[in-house]
């Protein structure tokens, strides 16, 4: 019976040192040792008052703020490592850059002055001039004042730089023609001059007043032929001068296509070959039909190529629209084109009456 009861006793000592065991190594939750670590780093001097972040996932502990040296940064990562269940230390920590100290200007000593008597002013003394006998009166010279030159300060008026403005992507730019544009004559490539017919403004105020050179380009240009085909023109913008200063520009295409005279021309050379074929029944039958339609059908087609399709003309003066596609930087002025040059004045009449 002893022994039964001793064996029962020995049991439950094992098993209350195996829950001593598994207490004592069961880790530390992560809010536990998050407390655990901020509770070190308040604790030491350089670090209390610290925006410091102690973060833990897992037993790894990330730390993240600001200190003000290397020292610090070390500290407190062995704050982190030594405490009970810390399997990794993250550190974020920076180190704050140093703050220059500015030192106050000195003082400068004011030292007082000694005082100076002025200096007493000069008697002037009073001449008597001898009397006139043959005049009581007395001549009276005034004494002459002599002013010195008052120093002025002169003040330099400095302007203040250009503005520049930049007009938007879509604004409409309405040129006028200085050289005509034919379909027939021009070539691809080619350049062409214009003005602008309209200011160009951003919000309300003009940025560039009408009336300055544009330049542009002729991109394809096609003739229209004797038989088939159209005229086409396409033209766009590459230049605006502005005061002597050119901005390069990035515009849509301005294109017009002629009309066609391919269909006409099928329908003329068809009819030309019927009457040949028609006046060589009449002259000699089968073999004469023939003959007379293939000189029909020259006949027409010699017709039709007297006339071409239609050409495009843009004579001078024509009025062009295009859209930028770019914005354009300027800077800003108020000043035309005209402005500065010299106007012939109308010689007027000495005598209007005659």
């Amino acid at each position: 019976m002893k022994a039964r009861v001793s064996l029962y006793v020995r049991a439950l000592m094992l098993l209350l040192a195996l829950a001593v065991a598994v207490g004592c190594s069961k880790a530390p939750n992560d809010a536990q040792l998050t407390s655990d670590i901020q509770t070190r780093l308040n604790a030491d001097s350089g670090l209390q008052g610290k925006q410091l972040s102690v973060q833990s996932s897992n037993g790894t502990v990330t730390l993240s703020g600001t200190v003000d040296n290397e020292n610090q940064r070390q500290a407190a990562a062995r704050y982190a490592a030594s405490a009970e269940g810390v399997k990794q230390v993250v550190n974020n920590l920076q180190v704050a850059p140093p703050v220059a100290s500015v030192e106050p200007p000195p003082v400068e000593e004011v030292k007082p002055r000694a005082y100076a008597a002025p200096a007493p002013k000069p008697r002037v003394r009073k001449r008597t001039l001898p009397s006139d006998t043959s005049s009581n009166a007395s001549t009276y010279t005034p004494p002459v004042t002599t002013v010195a030159p008052v120093s002025a300060t002169t003040t330099t008026y400095t302007p203040p730089p250009p503005q520049k403005v930049t007009i938007p992507t879509g604004t409409t730019l309405a040129v006028r023609l200085v050289d005509p544009i034919d379909s027939e004559t021009n070539q691809q490539g080619q350049t062409f001059r214009a003005t602008l017919d309209s200011p160009l403004a951003v919000e309300g105020d003009v940025a560039i007043p009408a009336g300055y050179d544009v330049q542009g380009h002729i991109i394809e240009l096609k003739s229209a032929g004797k038989f088939a085909g159209q005229s086409v023109v396409a033209l766009q913008l590459d230049r605006i001068s502005v005061n002597g200063k050119y901005y390069n520009i990035q515009t849509d295409q301005y294109r017009r296509q002629g009309s066609s005279r391919g269909k006409n021309t099928a329908a003329k050379v068809g009819t030309g070959a019927g009457i040949g074929a028609i006046i060589g029944a009449i002259a000699g039958g089968g073999k004469g039909a023939a003959i007379g339609a293939a000189a029909g059908g020259g006949l027409g087609g010699g017709v039709q190529a007297a006339t071409k399709g239609q050409q495009i003309k843009l004579p001078s003066e024509t009025v062009l629209n295009f859209m930028l596609q770019a914005p354009l930087t300027v800077v800003a002025t108020a000043k035309t084109p005209d402005e500065g040059r010299p106007r012939l004045e109308r010689p007027t009449d000495s005598n209007p009456n005659q």
